[in-house]
């Protein structure tokens, strides 16, 4: 099993439009997609206006199969389209769990 943390900063104003927007719309189709949603978190501390989620993958393969399918879901480039301009900086990570890792 793989991880992919995502985070996404806004500038003030876009923050909760962005959240709101990614509730009703972004979310039922990623999750059709992407499948097994970790966590979803706002920062509270550090860089914030930003929203951190994190993704669990089979492996590589299974991550690069299931983000293509999302990058060429008609629905998600329109999604896409409306909060791309709203997004100030994007980071990702994927990470690897140890052998005591609670989440493997």
């Amino acid at each position: 099993m793989i991880y992919e943390e995502r985070n996404y900063s806004f500038a003030p104003a876009n923050f909760r439009p962005f959240l709101t927007l990614f509730e009703a719309e972004g979310l039922p189709l990623v999750r059709g997609h992407l499948g097994h949603l970790v966590a979803y978190f706002t920062a509270e501390t550090g860089q914030l206006n930003t929203a951190v989620h994190i993704w669990g993958f089979e492996d590589l393969v299974d991550r690069d199969r299931r983000r293509t399918a999302l990058w060429n879901d008609p629905q998600w480039i329109a999604f896409s389209a409306k909060v791309l301009p709203w997004i100030v900086g994007m980071e990702n990570r994927l990470l690897k769990p140890t052998g005591f890792s609670p989440l493997r």
